[in-house]
């Protein structure tokens, strides 16, 4: 077997880098997690493609979805085959991210000697399965608030180190995103609310350090929603209310804020939340419970 090639940041193909700064990612540090992964997967040698593979072996592979969904991730997955194969590997992709596909596709073609097809094939597919998991399930959130004018937003509550993946993962399933970062806007949440001794407190306290930092304010009542109101607060997030609460709640605003429904949110009441007139549901779950999306690669004669 040929040993992984490692390819450098300098020496990858332009066009794979423009897709990934397209896709709003940063392409070195996309590179640099994916050169993590393959060296968390081989701190030697791959043993058993080393033993079994001859150096000469070259081979086509198909990776093939096995369920329904919407696909992300596909320039992560190639970085990983680019990286250990080197300018030996062929790829050809058949889809873009953001496409839906069905049970049986093949969403990208990959060619080059077989024993490094075969070392990259479950980092490749670890990127492209996670990714193309919280896209499909963000796909559904979006499809059972269609028509309702509200946003499916994700949240902060991501995998470490994955949170530009993830979060451009919830794009390509028609999610938006909410803050990247505690630096991005400030979010006075309960905590926040009952150090400074009030919401209206927390929140004269942020706009006063942070005059022009976007600034949300979460409220559990239609009291606090209402003291906030008075204030002008742009952005208000309702906190685990009811569904005639939210009712209330939007009632109460007639559009001087954009409000965010939050808490507990299952995609079963997705649609009666959305129709109350809110702006954005936030959905922790995008992220931190999605399934995968089952992708396999398929050998084949080259």
């Amino acid at each position: 077997m040929t040993a992984p090639v490692r390819t450098p940041f300098e020496s990858l193909p332009p066009a794979l880098v423009e897709v990934l700064a397209a896709a709003g990612l940063d392409p070195a540090a996309v590179y640099a997690g994916v050169v993590a992964a393959v060296a968390e997967d081989l701190p030697g040698e791959d043993v058993t493609s080393e033993a079994t593979i001859p150096a000469d072996a070259v081979a086509n592979a198909d990776l093939v979805a096995r369920a329904d969904g919407v696909v992300s991730g596909l320039a992560v997955a190639e970085l990983v085959f680019v990286h250990v194969v080197g300018p030996r590997v062929r790829l050809t992709p058949h889809v873009e991210d953001g496409d839906a596909v069905r049970r049986g596709d093949v969403l990208l073609t990959v060619q080059g000697p077989v024993g490094q097809l075969l070392t990259a094939e479950r980092t490749a597919l670890n990127f492209l399965c996670h990714l193309s998991g919280v896209a499909t399930t963000t796909a559904r959130w979006v499809a059972a608030v269609e028509g309702t004018g509200a946003k499916v937003r994700d949240t902060r509550k991501t995998t470490p180190h994955f949170r530009a993946l993830e979060k451009y993962a919830v794009r390509c399933g028609g999610g938006v995103n909410h803050r990247g970062s505690l630096s991005d806007q400030a979010l006075v949440k309960d905590n926040h609310v009952l150090a400074a001794g009030g919401v209206v407190p927390a929140y004269r306290a942020v706009r006063q350090r942070y005059p022009d930092l976007p600034v949300q304010v979460e409220v559990t009542t239609l009291e606090q929603l209402r003291e906030l109101l008075e204030q002008g607060v742009q952005q208000i997030l309702l906190d685990n209310m009811s569904t005639e609460q939210t009712l209330e709640a939007v009632r109460m605003t007639a559009g001087r804020a954009t409000l965010e429904a939050s808490g507990g949110l299952g995609i079963d009441r997705a649609r009666e939340v959305a129709a109350t007139g809110v702006d954005f549901l936030a959905v922790g779950a995008l992220t931190h419970s999605a399934p995968v999306l089952d992708v396999a690669m398929d050998l084949r004669d080259a």
